[in-house]
This record gives structure tokens, sequence and C-alpha cells, in this order.
């Protein structure tokens, strides 16, 4: 009798022991009386959410990185900007070569950031996330190089330049590596879609680049530009990178927008999962304050069981008869 009331104890002890730690009932079938169609629904709810949560958070980083990226890209065209209207001013030989290896490095910056990548995702490479868009600095110009050669005047080089970028056997046969199509939109939340669909090869960073590597291009012997040339290209350049900026403005106020979205709609699913949570738990839930008493008292017996125990093992015929 001691040992199966002894077992029972014990089970119980563990019953309320796991309803304490777990905060569910262990007898969910009892409590639901069988019907388990609203307790499905709402694990099905809060599956879709954890989902979606992952989701928002994955969107968050790549919106993000590629907000740091717009502002590099927007910080680097200014800068060369900047630089190259101060040499149109000096005229100076040695100004026009400090030019050119401004205007290349930016142009490597430039590239190197939009051949970012978050958790091994391309961010300007359209559904082509495993590769990075553009190729090197170094190609961009020995392929533009040809497109220039012979040319004297800076309209012509700049117009050259523009056509080459433009031409589907320029620009995006040699130097662009994405794919054509842009990332699907990411639903953040149960409402609400994203779209990070811009690539390498936007008309705003082609403006960008397509600048940038006529300016580096400017000072190469091979195309033989007059001080005068070089001086009334690095001014033009300077004014239509002002031009290509805003550009890029645009794009990090699209951004900001998506990131805005992103937010609130993490805000309405963190939402959505606590009153999801609060219900359930109202459903299957265990209170923990009658838990904890319940449990105190089924210890206290079962250490008065065993007090009983050992006493009944330590009866003998003397002792019962004193």
């Amino acid at each position: 009798m001691l040992r199966s009331y002894g077992t029972r104890i014990r089970n119980e002890v563990n019953t309320l022991t796991r309803e304490l730690s777990t905060g569910e009932v262990s007898d969910i079938s009892g409590r639901l009386r069988g019907d388990y169609s609203h307790l499905a629904d709402m694990d099905r709810s809060l599956r879709r959410l954890s989902a979606l949560s992952t989701a928002n958070a994955e969107a968050k980083l790549m919106a993000s990185a590629s907000q740091t990226s717009l502002g590099t890209v927007e910080e680097t065209a200014s800068d060369l900007s900047e630089a190259l209207l101060a040499v149109s001013i000096s005229n100076q030989a040695v100004s026009h070569a400090q030019a050119g290896v401004k205007a290349h490095g930016a142009l490597g910056t430039m590239i190197s950031v939009l051949n970012t990548s978050v958790g091994g995702r391309s961010l300007f490479a359209g559904i082509a996330t495993d590769q990075a868009p553009l190729a090197s600095a170094d190609t961009l110009l020995s392929e533009l190089r040809t497109a220039l050669s012979g040319l004297s005047t800076p309209a012509d080089i700049l117009q050259a330049a523009q056509d080459w970028f433009d031409d589907p056997a320029g620009f995006v046969a040699t130097v662009y590596e994405g794919a054509d199509q842009s990332l699907a939109p990411i639903q953040v939340s149960e409402d609400t879609q994203v779209a990070l669909t811009r690539r390498a090869d936007d008309p705003a960073f082609r403006d960008a680049l397509r600048l940038a590597s006529v300016a580096a291009l400017a000072e190469d012997p091979t195309l033989d530009l007059s001080a005068e040339t070089k001086t009334a290209l690095f001014k033009q350049v300077g004014v239509d990178l002002l031009g290509a900026r805003d550009g890029i403005v645009t794009l990090q106020a699209e951004t900001g927008d998506a990131e805005g979205r992103i937010e609130k709609a993490a805000i309405r699913n963190r939402a959505a999962k606590s009153g999801l949570e609060l219900a359930r738990g109202e459903l299957v839930g265990a209170d923990p304050y009658e838990t904890a008493i319940r449990l105190e008292a089924v210890q206290f017996q079962l250490e008065s069981l065993y007090t009983t125990t050992v006493r009944n093992s330590r009866l003998s015929l003397v002792n019962f008869l004193r």
C-alpha cells in the first residue's frame, strides 16, 4: 500500500513540476475537452508569425546594409565632384595626376560597396545572390578605354562613355555580372511586402560609375589628352557628378522608406505574437501560483510518507509491547 501510494505521489510531483516549468497543464485534452481546433489554429498562427519575424529580420539586415552602401557611394561621388571642380580651377599638371588617382580610387570604392554581400547574399546582383554583380575597376577601365580611344574633346568623350554604358554589348555585357531579374518582394508581415530590387546596373549607379571612370581615364597616356581637354573634362565630370549624386540620394530615400516599413511590420508582428501567446496561455496555461502551492502540498505528503515508512521499518514486537 505504501509503495502504491508513494508511486502516485511521485507521479503527481513530476506532473506539477513539469507544469510549473512549462507553464502548461499536463492534461491538455482534459482542459480542452478533446477540442483541439482553437489551439491548433493558434499554433499555426504562431508558426507563421515566427517565419515572418525571421524574414523581417533578414529584410532589415539587407536594407540596413544597402543603406550603408548607398551612403558610401553618395559620399564618394560628392568628394570626387569637389576634387575635380577644384582641379579644374587650378589647371596644373600635378593636380591633373592627383585627380586621376583620386578618380581611380573612387571608382574602386564604388564597385567594392556595390559588391557588398550580407550573410552570403549579394545585395545588388538581383536574384544572383551568390555572386558579386560587378567586375573589377581595372576590367571596366580596360573595356571603356577602347571605346574612348581616338577622341579628343570632352563632349565626344562623355558621349562615347554614355553610349558604351547604355549599349547592351558594353557595360552590361563586360562588367555587370549580376542577374537581369530583381529580387522578389519580401513578405515581412501578414499585410506588408518590402521590395529591395535595386541592382548594380541601375541607371543611378551606372551614371556614378561612368563619370568616375571617365575621370580616371583622363590621365591615361593612351588617350593622349591635352591639358586643356583634361581641365574641361574634369570640370564637366565634376558638375555631372552632382546630378548623379542626386540619383543616389533618391535611392537612399527609397531604402529609408523600406526600412521604416520593415520596422513597423516588426512591431505589428511582436504585438500579434504577444496577443496569441497570451490567449494560448489562458487556454492551456497552468496557474503558476496555484501549481506551486499544490506542488508544495504534494511534496509534504511525500516527505510524510517517507517518515511513516521509516518508522514502520523500525517496528518490533518488543517496541510494540512497550
